[in-house]
């Protein structure tokens, strides 16, 4: 029987992560759910037999036992191998311009969107070197926001273009070896939280950024493209693939229907 490929999806608690595992687990990868939220990772798992590990991405010791989880999966094969990594944990928080910034916000978003990314991507990149057919390949969730400023988002939009720069970076580090590096950046997509904690849980402020806007991309649109980049064959790097709603034009150029 052939040992399935593995794929590592981080911030798999909600979302695109969620969607993503399992748009993966349909194609038939053994899928590694990581994120902070144990019992949501926990039964998403179950549902499409995975694997849950519990990690905060900005803990260098919550790293370490996922790669180590990742590495105990592919015993039986002897190799310690990993075909996917999808980079997906992050988010936004808070809105205020940046004469008002709140630091520690700003921080966190920065934590979570870079550092992150940067301690998970080194802890299991020995691994990706090692995938099957030499098809490695690691997919970093990024941003319209990494693109283009506007006002209000200058934490986010700077944590984003530092995801962008990033996987750039890794490409032309990476050009000489067997994995390939790329990033799916979503414009506007409606998900359960992602708004929610943008703002601080004010269901009008979240509401509002979908208001009259008739068909936002959801996480499975996202988990979709992300699923297609992934099974590309090993000798196509799709370096970047930007995807939003049709009502999207740019970041400020959304149509919208009010009555």
């Amino acid at each position: 029987m052939t040992t399935p490929r593995t794929a590592v999806v981080t911030g798999a608690s909600s979302g695109i992560g969620a969607a993503t595992a399992r748009a993966l687990a349909a194609e038939g990868f053994h899928v590694v759910c990581a994120a902070r939220r144990a019992e949501r990772i926990a039964a998403l798992a179950e549902e499409i037999d995975g694997t849950a590990v519990t990690c905060d991405v900005t803990d260098a010791g919550d790293v370490a036992v996922l790669a180590e989880t990742v590495a105990g999966l592919r015993e039986g094969a002897g190799d310690g191998s990993l075909d996917v990594l999808v980079n997906n944990a992050g988010g936004a928080f808070g809105s205020a311009p940046v004469a008002q910034a709140d630091v520690e916000k700003w921080r966190a978003m920065y934590e979570v969107n870079v550092i992150g990314l940067v301690q998970v991507t080194r802890a299991l990149l020995p691994a990706l070197l090692r995938a099957r057919d030499q098809a490695g390949i690691i997919c970093n969730v990024g941003s319209t926001a990494g693109r283009i400023a506007y006002e209000g988002g200058g934490g986010y939009t700077a944590a984003k273009h530092g995801t962008q720069v990033v996987t750039e970076t890794l490409r032309l580090e990476l050009f000489d070896q067997p994995v390939r590096v790329t990033e799916v950046a979503p414009g506007m997509v409606r998900t359960d939280e992602f708004s929610l904690v943008r703002f601080d849980g004010d269901r009008e402020k979240a509401a509002a950024v979908y208001a009259g806007v008739a068909e936002p991309l959801v996480a499975e649109d996202v988990a979709d493209a992300i699923t297609w980049v992934v099974t590309r064959p090993r000798h196509v790097n799709v370096d970047e693939l930007i995807i939003r709603p049709r009502a999207q034009a740019a970041q400020h150029k959304v149509h919208r229907v009010h009555d």
